[in-house]
């Protein structure tokens, strides 16, 4: 009988400690964390509800701009006011853009023709845009983002890819970067963020440089090569090289996109990635959250889903200091190893389930593919001059954005 009542005890025991809240058993410290949920307005509303179901603080606001046009790149007033402004509302948090070396930006040039416009941009063919949207960006306070610019440049997939004429491209970068610390208010991070491993060249040698990059980044999708996360960790050009390149240079690293991909419902990726980055210098990290990467808006990874509320939820973000913060620490500084844990502010209680798949907004739709056609310029190009954009019908959310097309994303990966 007492043998009985003790196993009552402890089973009751046992079930009180499970339903406590996440937050009670956190004892990690916090890394800046985001969620792609969308470029512009529809974004920034999902956040709330984001951060509501995983029960810890959203610091980095995640978007994108288009690549289309010059004056894309130069920032659409539809992308950056609504994040700028979430942005300000709170000093702990803190915007990180990617921007396109090229544009347009998904058209699959043709090497000698990119070879050509990388030239013309380290000539200073393209400063003008580069310099309209760090005037821009200043203009609405916004002027310490980080910028994730030329992003997987050592992959295939965009215009602003190093592979035809890394010597170009690095030049190209240091002239983006010059021209953008330049404008009045600007204290840009520039974030260098590959795919990991190889791809097609070896991220390495597209490297512009110290002076001109203050975070070394990296996509890091569950999908082959490899069959387990400590094969993503070892492979060659992969996430230990990263960490060791970036120490060697005394950066910090970040993970501007991770997500689920060709494993398809996989929380053991979920425990790696969670694992690997509180364990590492990591100044800021963001899930790509729609189908098939994502975990919340995306209902087709339930495991993945619970797993990633287990291990990032519950967790609040620091009170930002006089002169930076956790999440936005001042211009050129790398994080501390251990970002420090503070007293919980107010977090989101976490809800009890994700909303049901039918209800959640449709992933973000593929770009329309831009003209294949080009010709390669006999010299250094002049800035491009396209003709405006119409104003976006009202009616409808800001374009969701620009990264790959899905159908681009989902290709053969490399072996």
């Amino acid at each position: 009988m007492l043998a009985s009542a003790a196993l009552v005890a402890l089973a009751a025991s046992t079930l009180v400690t499970w339903f406590q809240p996440q937050a009670a058993h956190k004892t990690v410290n916090y890394v800046p964390l985001g969620a792609f949920l969308g470029s512009g307005a529809e974004g920034v509303a999902r956040v709330e509800r984001f951060q509501r179901w995983l029960g810890s603080t959203v610091t980095v606001g995640r978007t994108y701009l288009p690549g289309d046009s010059w004056e894309d790149v130069e920032g659409p007033p539809q992308i950056l006011q609504p994040w700028t402004r979430w942005r300000e509302a709170d000093p702990a948090r803190t915007l990180a853009v990617n921007v396109p070396m090229m544009a347009p930006n998904e058209a699959e040039m043709p090497p000698m023709v990119l070879s050509s416009l990388l030239r013309g941009g380290a000539a200073g063919a393209f400063d003008d845009h580069y310099r309209a949207l760090a005037r821009n960006l200043v203009a609405l306070n916004a002027g310490d983002s980080v910028l994730v610019l030329g992003w997987e440049m050592n992959g295939d997939v965009y215009d602003g890819r190093c592979a035809p004429d890394p010597g170009a491209w690095k030049a190209y970068w240091r002239r983006i970067v010059t021209a953008m610390r330049a404008v009045p208010g600007a204290r840009f991070r520039f974030d260098f963020a590959p795919t990991r491993g190889h791809d097609a060249i070896p991220w390495t040698e597209c490297y512009p440089g110290d002076d001109v990059v203050d975070i070394i980044g990296s996509d890091s999708y569950d999908q082959p090569p490899g069959g387990s996360f400590q094969d993503y960790i070892d492979q060659p050009y992969g996430m230990k090289a990263q960490a060791d390149f970036a120490a060697a240079h005394g950066k910090p690293i970040s993970f501007p996109e991770w997500g689920l991909f060709r494993n398809s419902d996989n929380p053991e990726y979920i425990q790696g990635m969670h694992d690997w980055i509180v364990s590492h210098n990591v100044v800021y990290q963001s899930i790509t959250d729609y189908c098939p990467h994502g975990v919340w808006e995306c209902g087709a990874n339930p495991r993945s889903a619970q797993a990633y509320r287990e291990l990032f939820g519950g967790v609040t973000a620091p009170s930002p200091g006089p002169s930076g913060s956790a999440a936005n620490p001042p211009a050129g500084s790398p994080a501390p190893a251990s970002p420090p844990a503070s007293a919980p502010a107010s977090v989101p209680p976490p809800v009890p389930n994700p909303a049901p798949a039918a209800s959640r907004p449709a992933p973000p739709p593929a770009r329309p593919a831009p003209p294949a056609t080009k010709t390669a310029p006999a010299s250094a190009p002049p800035p491009v001059n396209t003709p405006p954009a119409p104003p976006a019908d009202p009616a409808r959310p800001a374009p969701d954005i620009a990264r790959a097309s899905e159908s681009a994303r989902t290709s053969a990966p490399r072996s």
